[in-house]
């Protein structure tokens, strides 16, 4: 156990950790997953004891005992002050000579640029949006939901979907087919029977994202409230980065603009035609795709910038997650 590697890659999102072993020259000497990294919910010393146990394993598949520098792209670390936090809990744990922690949606955009410059709008459960630029300049939003002027993602999706679906159907808003695609989903056969499950917890609250998709094939079909609720998504993600490439001096120069999350990864027609034509008429220079590589690749990526590697170690490194 006396070898050290160069990187520790740390991706630990709400549901799952990803964390790689990266060796100076690119290689991958190992990697393992683990479960959801989720500070509020367990508190950040069970959260990192938690993401100890996958290093570990990572750790012994490798025949490492540490890194020169660890790369931790964490799942709620939105605020500076909670960076901090992870950082000095990580260091504690004596992983490498260096750590570094950044939010999460970090390691999708680096995942998706051949440079750290860019722009990525993440749409999963939630919304986010971060930018940077080699010269270690960031762009970044708080993400904290609502309270933070957010607007998207999953859950956000098909809360505003259950509001038109309930007023459809008890006469205060526009007729929408949402009123009826929404409770089938759950084999329901009117709002009021939906409403009712959830609020007694006959349909647990953890699957009302499953409606998200509901929401979108609704919209398909051409109902207009569904599709009402898909352009005001588009133009959420565009009006984040927009925002972003204009803090970093980027609407001027053409800037890959990164689209990942489960949201846009799933490549809904109205949504990418409507976002990529927006993006048009507000940043003609974005160039916008939508990234497919996995975003502890981008933590590794992170990783190798920090300790200086060249092009040759993150092409090798790009080479083991492609293949």
């Amino acid at each position: 156990m006396g070898l050290t590697a160069e990187v520790l890659a740390v991706d630990a999102g709400n549901s799952k950790t990803d964390v790689a072993v990266v060796a100076a020259d690119g290689t991958v000497l190992a990697t393992a997953r683990g479960e959801g990294f989720r500070p509020p919910a367990v508190g950040v010393d069970a959260a990192v004891t938690a993401l100890a146990h996958t290093v570990a394993r990572a750790f012994d598949a490798a025949g490492v005992g540490s890194v020169a520098h660890v790369s931790a792209c964490l799942a709620n670390a939105d605020l500076p002050v909670e960076e901090e936090t992870l950082t000095a809990a990580l260091d504690a744990r004596g992983w490498g000579a260096s750590v570094e922690v950044r939010n999460d949606t970090f390691a999708v955009l680096r995942a998706g640029v051949t440079e750290p410059r860019g722009v990525a709008v993440v749409c999963g459960a939630g919304i986010n949006c971060v930018g940077m630029r080699p010269d270690g300049r960031t762009a970044r939003f708080p993400a904290l939901g609502r309270i933070s002027g957010d607007w998207g993602g999953g859950w956000g999706l098909a809360e505003e979907a259950l509001f038109h679906a309930a007023r459809a159907e008890d006469g205060r808003g526009p007729a929408t087919r949402l009123a009826t695609t929404l409770p089938a989903h759950f084999g329901l056969t009117s709002m009021y029977a939906l409403i009712e499950a959830l609020h007694l917890g006959r349909v647990p609250a953890t699957r009302r994202h499953e409606l998200a998709p509901v929401l979108f094939g609704t919209a398909a079909s051409g109902d207009p409230v569904a599709r009402s609720l898909v352009d005001r998504l588009a133009d959420e993600i565009v009006t984040m980065a927009v925002v972003a490439l204009g803090r970093l001096d980027l609407l001027t120069e053409e800037t890959p603009v990164v689209l990942g999350g489960s949201v846009l990864a799933a490549r809904h027609p109205q949504l990418e035609e409507g976002v990529r034509e927006l993006l048009s008429a507000r940043a003609p220079k974005a160039v916008p795709h939508v990234v497919t590589a996995r975003p502890v690749l981008g933590a590794a990526l992170l990783g190798l910038d920090r300790v200086g590697a060249g092009a040759d170690v993150r092409a090798r490194l790009r080479g083991h997650f492609s293949a």
